[in-house]
């Protein structure tokens, strides 16, 4: 079972906050007249050793805070600014599958621009500000039709209204057939796959592909709805993308994956940072 930490963190944030105020707003009050009441109960008192510490004890036992108070207001500024940036600025995910190989490992960990397609209320991911539309190309954060609440990453293809068409692991767009120039044959001597810039109407970028046409290589076609993404990975033919279940709605959009800040395949091996860069 996955563990829907935004919203973890958003019920942290208000827990914590709520103490802190009923804190600032009802305790803290109590604990100040019971401090008031130690330093009149001894004012009156002679200054000896033991009354000294007895004060002291008296007046530390007045002021303490509880401990879920203390714990509150130690958390909640450090969950805070957490949730301020994972909401609305940039969140980090790890690749859990090849299915973007070779844009992204197995292993990569990546940021995601959590603004860059408007500022969404964490959890609800309602939007309530506009910035921008994703565009031909972007690489997307987004919760899948077929499992709402699991992350996917793929490439955004086809935009609302597009007519899309793949076969013999070709992509066409609107009739137009996205060109793809050979960078390598895989492994050298006994090819089995492809690997291949591809130009998505002026985004190039690189993608691989199967010498022959594997599970989702078959022929399709397809129009986008509007408000609606057409996604592919560009690991062409071992991909469960929108082949499969269909364009993205809007609603379900993450954000912009932009950058790759480290690599680590398991945890029993040390992290890489031979590949950190831009996501193209």
């Amino acid at each position: 079972m996955d563990i829907n930490f935004p919203l973890v963190l958003v019920i942290a944030v208000f827990v914590t906050g709520i103490v802190w105020l009923l804190d600032a707003l009802l305790w803290a009050g109590k604990r100040r007249q019971a401090l008031a009441a130690v330093e009149q109960q001894f004012s009156t008192l002679e200054v000896t050793p033991t009354s000294e510490d007895a004060y002291l004890q008296a007046r530390e036992l007045a002021a303490k805070e509880p401990a879920m108070v203390e714990y509150s207001k130690s958390f909640f500024p450090v969950l805070f600014i957490v949730l301020v940036l994972r909401s609305f600025l940039a969140e980090p995910f790890q690749i859990p599958s090849g299915s973007m190989i070779p844009t992204l490992e197995v292993g990569d960990f990546i940021l995601v621009n959590k603004y860059t397609y408007g500022i969404r209320l964490p959890v609800l991911g309602t939007k309530v500000i506009d910035v921008n539309e994703p565009e031909r190309g972007d690489v997307m954060v987004f919760f899948p039709p077929h499992k709402p609440d699991t992350y996917y990453i793929k490439r955004v293809v086809g935009m609302p209204g597009d007519e899309i068409h793949y076969l013999n692991n070709v992509l066409y767009i609107n009739g137009e057939q996205q060109s793809q120039d050979l960078v390598a044959s895989l492994p050298p001597g006994a090819p089995q796959l492809q690997v291949m810039d591809e130009n998505l109407g002026g985004v190039v970028h690189r993608m691989q592909k199967g010498i022959r046409p594997g599970q989702f290589g078959v022929a399709g076609h397809w129009i986008v709805p509007e408000g609606h993404y057409f996604m592919m990975g560009d690991n062409r033919d071992n991909s469960l993308d929108s082949r499969a279940w269909g364009p993205v709605s809007e609603e379900a959009i993450v954000g912009k994956a932009f950058a790759v800040w480290m690599h680590w395949d398991s945890f029993f091996s040390l992290p890489s940072f031979g590949n950190v860069g831009l996501i193209k």
